[in-house]
């Protein structure tokens, strides 16, 4: 133990709270962010307590920690804490977190974290003014990866405003430049058609678990648990990786950067695009342009069509998108120059996305680095 930090239980340091039951949630207006078990999921008119303030899961596979700021409400799954000394809330968060107490379960049927079972857990506490240091260290980072995501999904946001006008409301386009269809008014020299015919569709596939020389290489293996967070866009990092050999010996081929992955069965209607060279699994499909510098044009019209596909998915256990899927959606299908024309566009800001991205994986592992460390003790802060 170091020498100034006192060595104490959690049920001596805080006090963990019940969320409470609230209705309407799920709205997109209100101030206050609403939290469940697993981090937030929705927002509200009133707060249930001040921020800054820390979010501990209690019901479920999964129990997230989240830290807030702000005031913010908590429903009945998840305890919002209260400190009964004095504690800097921000080195709570990181410490909840290195302490891993939404890790704590019961053993009921329905996986719980209880206010007992933590409480007598132990901890080490530093003196208030090196909390701040720590937090302020770790926050920081946080901080700035924040930044990053939040600039990523306001440039993709406005790339998908550009797709939008280009190929959906045709702006610029003069009124005698236009053609009836099928589908209205369409630019002269568009035809209507269906999404495939724009797509190459690459199917993935597993390598055998059962050999050990199929896996831990270097190629990243791509399966729905990748899948990026809301307002994100690329694939960086997978939870696994196979050899060239694994590769070799399953139906998965290696997809080039700038590939657009749909998840295809289960959780239906996941999009992403590659942000490196990897292989998918059996439950996805890579879609590939047909046309060179189209990339960015099948990404978003992938999004544009993806509550389509999600509504003809079909399966006898699972809802399933098909290749055939792709064959009943209808669309109107742009010219070469056309797409080559937004992809000189809407490159940069994808280029953009992906740096971003990048950096805040960066950041991330740093932090992540940083974080036993420093609530350890292993590493001190100078004051």
């Amino acid at each position: 133990m170091v020498s100034n930090w006192r060595e104490t239980t959690w049920g001596k340091e805080i006090s963990l709270e019940y969320g409470k039951a609230i209705r309407g949630y799920q709205k997109t207006s209100g101030r206050f962010r609403v939290f469940g078990s697993n981090g937030p999921i929705g927002w509200t008119d009133s707060s249930l307590t001040n921020g800054p303030g820390v979010i501990l899961g209690r019901k479920g596979a999964y129990r997230g920690v989240r830290f807030s700021l702000e005031p913010f409400w908590v429903i009945d799954t998840a305890y919002f804490v209260v400190p009964k000394t004095k504690l800097d809330m921000r080195w709570l968060y990181y410490a909840i977190k290195y302490y891993k107490l939404g890790e704590i379960d019961d053993g009921s049927p329905i996986p719980s974290t209880t206010r007992a079972a933590v409480y007598v857990q132990e901890l080490a506490v530093p003196p208030l003014e090196e909390q701040r240091a720590i937090a302020g260290i770790l926050g920081a980072l946080d901080d700035r990866i924040e930044s990053l995501r939040q600039t990523s999904a306001t440039v993709q946001a406005i790339a998908a405003a550009l797709f939008k006008s280009y190929f959906m409301d045709f702006d610029g386009v003069p009124q005698d430049e236009m053609q009836e269809s099928e589908l209205g008014l369409i630019p002269k020299g568009w035809r209507v058609g269906t999404f495939d015919e724009v797509i190459e569709i690459i199917s993935g596939g597993t390598p055998k678990t059962s050999v050990a020389e199929y896996w831990s290489g270097d190629i990243p293996w791509f399966s729905i648990v990748d899948s990026p967070t809301n307002g994100q866009v690329f694939v960086l990092e997978t939870d696994k990786k196979i050899t060239a050999l694994g590769l070799s010996n399953c139906s998965a081929k290696l997809l080039p950067e700038m590939t657009t992955i749909i998840s295809a069965r289960g959780t239906v209607g996941k999009v992403a695009l590659t942000g490196m060279p990897m292989a998918i699994n059996q439950s996805c499909y890579g879609l590939r342009t047909r046309q060179q510098g189209g990339e960015a044009f099948v990404y978003f019209s992938t999004l544009r069509f993806v509550e389509h596909l999600q509504r003809i998915a079909h399966g006898a256990v699972f809802d399933t998108i098909t290749r055939d899927s792709f064959k009943q959606v209808v669309a109107c299908l742009p010219t070469d120059e056309a797409v080559v024309r937004f992809g000189e566009i809407a490159g940069s800001m994808i280029h953009r996305i992906r740096t971003s991205g990048q950096l805040a994986a960066t950041l991330a592992a740093l932090r992540d680095s940083l974080l036993p460390r420093l609530i350890s003790g292993q590493l001190r802060v100078k004051l």
